[in-house]
């Protein structure tokens, strides 16, 4: 075994011996540093992979809708709308990559419990989209809209999902009815009568106040259209977003359609998750600066002792010809060395960590305009620890050379008699 290490790096492994406290000391610094970086960035990756899932699954990975559908505001409801879409969706689902393309229709209106009237923000959908976007909603009564297509669906019963402050509001529950109040698609006013099915929290107080969820075809005849204001295309994965955009860009332009459709990718309107990455990095940033300046004068302190200590060995080894480069390159040695033992606890550390996380329930406070925390993970990423350590390891390598170059330049009389 001992042969295949090559002897340099065995001379450099038993001067670091010859003071293992200091030794000891300087891993530990170098250990704490990579530990730091690689928990911060794990824990960074953490969220970015989450915000990036909870936008996708919340969007859709790609949303169809007519030009300028997110910049403008709509005169009448579903002005903007797409009409036609079953064609498309029938089209685009050939595709294997694409999981699911859900109808949705965003409208506003007045709904009231009889006595009390207020404000709503509704959001159209069938049964599938609580199964296509996961456990997104908290509900804390009932269920979730029914199958309209199921035998035990009463058409006579037309149902609603409501935000949990808005069902407070309103003094509802399950059971209960409710009338909704909107402007149709001609400009006139129309009211339904709705069953409340279910009670949830979205987790953001302000849609707690104001939400509820339909079925699509309600939405539709409370309008008094058949468009829908978008198409939420759900991918297996967020990797495939872009390659299934060209595929549906194309495909959309081989098919006669009733009116130009543009396709946007969940990326342009993640605003939070994209904010939230800015912020992140520059925090980040100054965190491995500071943790780099730490290291540095950690290892330049204890190589520059090292290097006081060792003086009249350096003088010995000149006397007997050694070359200056060949002097400094075992101080580098050896510090390189440091940084790789070190690297490598401060890895291991990390990754227990990590596993450690994955199996205590630890939850992280609720964040701003929020009323929910969320579970606290780190997560354990190869690239980033070697990224990690090799910073590291140039940054005790250049301390290393720095304080190597001040003892070699001493003369060899004055080394000799160093006390």
């Amino acid at each position: 075994m001992g042969k295949l290490i090559p002897h340099s790096l065995r001379i450099a492994y038993l001067n670091l011996q010859r003071n293992g406290r200091r030794s000891l000391l300087s891993v530990l610094i170098v250990a704490i540093a990579v530990f730091a970086l690689t928990s911060a960035g794990g824990f960074g990756l953490y969220t970015y992979d989450s915000l990036k899932e909870s936008t996708a699954r919340d969007t859709g990975h790609l949303t169809l809708s007519q030009p300028g559908f997110f910049e403008q505001d709509e005169e009448v409801p579903l002005a903007n709308g797409l009409a036609g879409t079953d064609e498309i969706v029938k089209q685009l689902l050939v595709n294997q990559s694409i999981r699911g393309v859900q109808p949705r229709i965003e409208f506003t209106g007045l709904v009231s419990n009889g006595t009390k009237s207020t404000i709503f923000v509704g959001t159209g959908v069938n049964d599938r989209e609580f199964d296509m976007k996961g456990p997104f909603l908290d509900v804390r009564e009932g269920k979730t809209l029914s199958n309209i297509q199921s035998p035990r669906y009463d058409e006579t019963e037309p149902e609603v999902m409501l935000a949990v402050d808005l069902a407070r509001n309103l003094n509802v529950s399950i059971n209960d009815w409710v009338t909704l109040l909107a402007t149709t698609s001609d400009g006139a006013l129309n009211a339904y009568d709705f069953k409340v099915r279910g009670v949830y929290s979205t987790g953001v107080p302000e849609l707690d106040k104001r939400q509820l969820y339909l079925h699509i075809n309600s939405v539709q005849d409370l309008l008094a259209s058949d468009k829908v204001s978008t198409l939420s295309v759900f991918l297996y994965g967020t990797e495939q977003t872009q390659g299934t955009q060209l595929w549906v860009e194309q495909k959309l332009s081989e098919m006669t359609l009733a009116q130009e459709i543009e396709v946007t990718p969940w990326e342009e309107r993640a605003f939070f998750y994209t904010r939230v990455k800015d912020l992140y990095d520059r925090i980040f940033g100054i965190m491995g600066a500071v943790m780099a300046l730490v290291v540095f004068v950690a290892l330049f302190n204890t190589m520059t002792m090292s290097v006081t200590e060792r003086t009249r060995e350096i003088g010995t080894l000149s006397a007997l010809g050694t070359y200056p480069n060949e002097i400094v390159s075992g101080f580098v040695r050896e510090a390189g060395l440091l940084a790789l033992i070190g690297s490598f606890i401060g890895g291991v550390i990390t990754l227990v960590t990590s596993l450690t996380l994955l199996v205590a329930d630890v939850q992280m406070p609720p964040p701003p305009g929020r009323t929910d925390g969320y579970p606290l993970n780190i997560y354990f990423s190869v690239e980033l620890l070697a990224y990690c350590s090799v910073g590291v390891m140039a940054i005790c390598i250049l301390a290393a050379w720095m304080s190597a170059r001040k003892g070699v330049n001493k003369p060899i009389t004055e080394a000799l008699v160093y006390v």
